[in-house]
């Protein structure tokens, strides 16, 4: 009965600790949105895909301003939400990022975003971009949350 105990203990201490971690921090402007995108990045549809370092904007539902795609290589690529992740009505009025690469700039605020993995640039403190998960079967991309 106290091995039974002990084990009990440690998976929960375990699904504890497994729970508290996160890859990211919580942003309360992401947007309330379930994303399922599925394309053929090396199709002539997606034709600035092709490449490594190439990218690409892609329509999500709403309320997402849409995602950007960029492959970092061959069978890896990053999805962003294009919604600002600081600060994303600052102009006034519903703004989307734009990619200046290498870089992803915020043009309502003083945020730029590093393309190949998020982090912020430059523009002080605040949240990275707000990143979906990505699948590649060498044809076709799964882009997800």
């Amino acid at each position: 009965m106290e091995r039974l105990t002990r084990i009990f203990s440690l998976a929960a201490v375990m699904t504890c600790l497994l729970a508290s971690c996160s890859s990211r921090p919580e942003n309360p402007y992401e947007p309330d949105v379930e994303i399922n995108i599925r394309i053929e990045p090396n199709s002539m549809q997606y034709f600035d895909l092709n490449v490594v370092s190439g990218w690409m904007y892609v329509t999500a539902p709403y309320p997402s301003r849409g995602v950007i795609i960029y492959r970092y290589s061959q069978d890896e690529f990053r999805a962003y939400e294009r919604t600002p992740p600081n600060s994303p009505d600052a102009c006034g009025e519903p703004n989307a990022l734009t990619v200046e690469s290498p870089f992803v700039v915020d043009g309502c605020t003083d945020f730029i975003y590093n393309i190949l993995d998020g982090s912020i640039v430059e523009g002080g403190d605040g949240y990275p971009l707000i990143q979906y998960y990505t699948q590649y079967d060498g044809t076709t991309l799964r882009v997800y949350n």
